[in-house]
């Protein structure tokens, strides 16, 4: 078991029950050389999430539809987040329901395929909340 006993670079320090110098050990500084050799390495060496990211910067962002779609699908998220909370905690908000018809009757076409995935699963659920609670 190691213990502190003060503040400061030990000279020496204990591994195994023996004694080791502080020189074998620690942290070093690569050699000129070696920091050469990492700085020119090919650019197929850089993490495969580095290169996703610079592939989508390329690409631009995402078009305006694409962000309507995406905030549209976020309220009908929240609202169907709010008429959970009202459902546990005893009472059914008409006022939530009502603005939950709104965002179904006009949601906004994505270009992306998975956006586009995304909100009509987001849009199907909101029509069965909407369906049970019909009189």
């Amino acid at each position: 078991m190691t213990a502190i006993e003060g503040v400061g670079r030990p000279a020496t320090s204990r591994i195994g029950g023996r004694a080791a110098s502080g020189a074998g050990s620690g942290f070093a500084l690569p050699s000129e050389t070696a920091a050469a050799d990492h700085a020119s390495a090919p650019a197929a060496a850089q993490p495969a999430s580095l290169t996703s990211m610079l592939t989508l910067q390329e690409l631009g962002g995402e078009t305006v539809d694409d962000r309507q779609a995406r905030r549209h699908g976020q309220d009908m998220l929240a609202m169907l987040a709010e008429l959970q909370r009202g459902l546990l905690a005893g009472f059914e908000d008409g006022t939530t329901l009502e603005r939950l018809a709104e965002l179904a009757a006009a949601v906004p076409r994505a270009t992306d395929r998975r956006l586009a995935a995304m909100v009509s699963a987001i849009m199907l659920r909101v029509r069965v909340e909407l369906a049970r609670r019909q009189p």
